[in-house]
């Protein structure tokens, strides 16, 4: 009987979810480079107004690869475990020393891979201690409603029925500017396609870090390869 109630509520609760979808678009950018049509990269969540979410987590793969983190934006649940693969011949380092959780994998060689549980909400700022150009976040949330947007800005939210706050997330946007997009609204039985939504990115400014000592990079890196005597 137990199994059958398991297996009709789970029926319940698929059917009853409805999705929610928009589009963003990143305007006023200064990068130099950046392609036109790239809207990637914006974390956008529901957080339910009332009530707690289901528990549940969201495990992800953060690579080194290239000298680059891929993906460059995750996001996932409170409790989710991080697994960093390092796909590049040389070692790594993956740290971050403020913002939401403190952490450092500590140096891994090519082949291996690190992994860390994130128990805390927040913006992780993810660098490598040997590569200062790369770089990297992780959004940490206590929903599990969420999206990362594609090159054309698009995402897709699954959530049940009842009222949340809208919110968003990106690298290169000010908190006021985010903040200032938050609208609470109501999910009901029926799919909810959203207005198209613009984020700029004018007050941006490239945060500088140090490494996971506090200390600044040298002036010339040197990969690290696994029986160089360094």
């Amino acid at each position: 009987m137990t199994w059958r109630w398991a297996i009709c509520f789970s029926l319940v609760a698929v059917a009853w979810s409805a999705t929610v979808s928009g589009k963003v678009k990143l305007t006023d950018s200064k990068l130099a480079g950046k392609r036109e049509l790239d809207d990637s990269g914006v974390v956008v969540w529901l957080e339910p107004t009332s009530g707690t979410p289901p528990a549940s987590t969201t495990p992800a793969s953060v690579a080194h690869k290239s000298k680059t983190f891929v993906p460059h934006v995750v996001a996932l649940r409170v409790g989710s475990k991080v697994t960093f693969p390092n796909q590049d011949p040389f070692f790594h380092n993956a740290f971050s020393n403020y913002d939401a959780q403190a952490f450092d994998v500590g140096l891994h060689a090519p082949g291996t891979s690190r992994e860390f549980t994130f128990t805390r909400p927040g913006i992780v700022r993810l660098f490598c201690n040997i590569h200062p150009t790369m770089s990297a976040i992780i959004v940490v949330l206590e929903t599990p409603y969420f999206a990362v947007t594609n090159a054309q800005g698009a995402f897709r939210i699954t959530a049940p029925p009842g009222e949340y706050r809208l919110k968003f997330f990106h690298e290169r946007a000010l908190p006021d500017v985010l903040t200032s997009l938050e609208k609470t609204f109501t999910i009901g039985e029926d799919d909810v396609a959203l207005p198209a939504v613009a984020i700029s990115e004018a007050g941006y400014l490239v945060p500088p870090h140090k490494n996971k000592y506090g200390k600044d990079y040298p002036a010339v890196i040197v990969d690290q390869y696994p029986g160089r005597k360094q």
